[in-house]
């Protein structure tokens, strides 16, 4: 009879055991990877840093093939029909000058907090009107930039199908994504779309299917707000692999759209967090092991998270390793 009833916790153990072996040897093989990396004005700025300064360093001194840029409702359209792109215009003008491909991400939700990147004026818009003010800013981007040099990719918002509270997105109406996907392909037909979703706290169901390109994010350790470190070390490669075949078993393009290359922090940020307690979550060890992580994932492409902070340690700590470690291993992959 004791048999019998610890048989089932056996055979459970045993389904969890032969499933992680096989998550394993998924990983075990190594692909090329190109690099990119992400870059937000806002926060760089928040850093303290001249953001026009941080954004050629990371294009003259690191180099990199790809970068990933943001054009902000909130920032493009500050007053209700009034479109200033200026800041837009530089970023796109320069990476073009050292032939580096745009990822342009519009839409409701954009890279970095506070996630929604919403004017305030919009607030005050029935959900008709509102969803008329969208559309309206995204074809005022797609046809400004979609003949420009520089463009790679459009993203069509970032990691909308998230299916929890997260940041200042009162305002964000999922209802729209997709036919913000459907506009910017009917304006234009020159470029991919890349849609992405939460590496670890999503099923990718309906953000897999809905671009031309699915990017995930990669974060190897995260902190709670009460200050809990929680690590998905124990997480292999093969996890991500196999949750990408699962849902899309074909060929379409599979990015990692922010790879953790920074500290996670809460509260206050870097400024006014000890440098010790950012390393808690972010060291030049454990950045050398995200970097060999994400090839053997299966991805053909990474962008990197965390530049500003990269060269706010260089310029405002003296310490320039994340920076030196991020050139060289561009300098390799180039």
């Amino acid at each position: 009879m004791k048999n019998k009833k610890f048989m089932p916790i056996f055979i459970l153990l045993m389904i969890i055991v032969v499933a992680y072996a096989i998550l394993w040897l998924f990983s075990i093989k190594k692909y090329p990877v190109e690099y990119g990396i992400s870059f937000n004005k806002a926060h760089a700025e928040s850093l303290g840093l001249d953001w026009q300064e941080t954004y050629l360093a990371l294009l003259n001194d690191l180099k990199p093939k790809y970068i990933r840029i943001s054009a902000n409702w909130d920032e493009v359209e500050e007053k209700v029909g009034e479109f200033n792109t200026k800041d837009v215009d530089w970023m796109m003008t320069e990476a073009e000058k050292k032939q580096v491909g745009v990822v342009l991400t519009i839409g409701q939700k954009a890279p970095r907090w506070p996630e929604c990147h919403v004017p305030d004026w919009a607030g005050n818009l029935s959900k008709e009107d509102y969803g008329k003010k969208v559309t309206e800013y995204i074809k005022y981007i797609v046809e400004k930039y979609r003949n420009h040099p520089a463009l790679d990719i459009w993203q069509v918002e970032n990691e909308a199908f998230i299916k929890f509270k997260f940041g200042n997105c009162d305002m964000f109406d999922e209802s729209l994504v997709g036919s913000e996907i459907d506009l910017v392909h009917s304006l234009d037909s020159n470029h991919k779309i890349l849609i992405t979703d939460s590496g670890e706290l999503s099923t990718w169901r309906q953000a897999i299917k809905a671009g031309d390109i699915f990017g995930t994010t990669v974060y190897r350790i995260v902190m709670t707000p009460q200050g809990f470190y929680w690590n998905y070390d124990w997480l292999p490669a093969g996890f991500y692999k196999l949750k990408y075949k699962f849902w899309f078993p074909g060929n379409k393009p599979f990015f990692v759209s922010e790879l953790q290359a920074e500290p996670w922090f809460t509260g206050e940020g870097a400024v006014y967090t000890p440098v010790e307690v950012q390393e808690k979550s972010m060291d030049p060890k454990r950045l050398q092991k995200h970097f060999d992580f994400v090839e053997h994932i299966g991805v053909s492409r990474a962008y990197l998270w965390g530049v500003e902070w990269w060269y706010w340690m260089k310029v405002e700590r003296g310490d320039d390793r994340y920076w030196n470690l991020v050139r060289d291993k561009l300098k390799t992959e180039n």
